[in-house]
């Protein structure tokens, strides 16, 4: 698990460096760019006068450049605060058991389970693949519509037990017409670590990482 100290924060702090840095510089030309304006009008031949519209147009341009370095300023702020945000909500997944939009998932005592979510009801063919994306398992089965599961008991096709792993779940599913029909996966785990060295932080379930918008649902330990 990574250290949380200024953790978050990284990115936003160096934008907003970058931001002061220009600020300064636009703040001295703008300052140089007044006293050279102040002298030339304080020194101009009264019969050949200054172009006033120029040093007016330029005027405007630097007052231009000044605000829109404000407003880069003001949004490294909420980036800033919206970065702790994600860094505290993901703290809080530490332990917890959560389902996730997936379709890869762990073998352990003898069962794998997903969690399946299809549009209409379709038969479905599921075929479970091992790391190297191999078909080691094939089923047939009729699915309804709505939330589902489908629990395989880590056997091959030949009634071989295979070792605990990490195995993925493709389906394919057609209706009685034979049009596609989609069907969303999910995969369940404890959440084992936080890697908060990212924008946005990683949550580390079952040997996968996922954001915070993956997930679906979240049991705290011992609920």
């Amino acid at each position: 698990m990574a250290d949380i100290s200024g953790v978050g924060t990284t990115a936003a702090s160096t934008a907003a460096s970058a931001t002061s840095n220009a600020n300064a510089t636009i703040a001295q030309n703008f300052t140089a760019f007044l006293q050279l304006l102040t002298t030339q009008l304080r020194n101009q031949n009264p019969l050949e006068p200054l172009d006033t519209n120029q040093f007016t147009q330029q005027l405007v341009q630097f007052a231009q450049v000044e605000q829109q370095m404000s407003t880069n300023s003001s949004l490294n702020t909420l980036i800033s605060l919206q970065a702790a945000a994600q860094t505290s909500s993901a703290m809080n997944f530490l332990g917890a058991n959560v389902r996730v939009e997936g379709n890869v998932t762990k073998l352990a005592d003898g069962k794998a389970t997903w969690g399946l979510n299809a549009e209409k009801p379709a038969t479905a063919t599921f075929n479970v693949l091992g790391p190297s994306g191999e078909v080691l398992y094939t089923e047939t089965r009729t699915i309804t519509a709505g939330a589902q599961e489908f629990t395989w008991d880590g056997r091959d096709s030949a009634g071989n037990q295979l070792t605990e792993g990490s195995f993925t779940l493709s389906i394919v599913a057609k209706d009685a017409s034979g049009q596609t029909v989609q069907v969303s996966t999910e995969v369940e785990g404890v959440v084992d670590s936080v890697d908060l060295s990212k924008i946005p932080p990683l949550l580390s379930v079952g040997g996968q990482t996922f954001t915070l918008d993956k997930i679906k649902h979240v049991r705290k330990p011992g609920a």
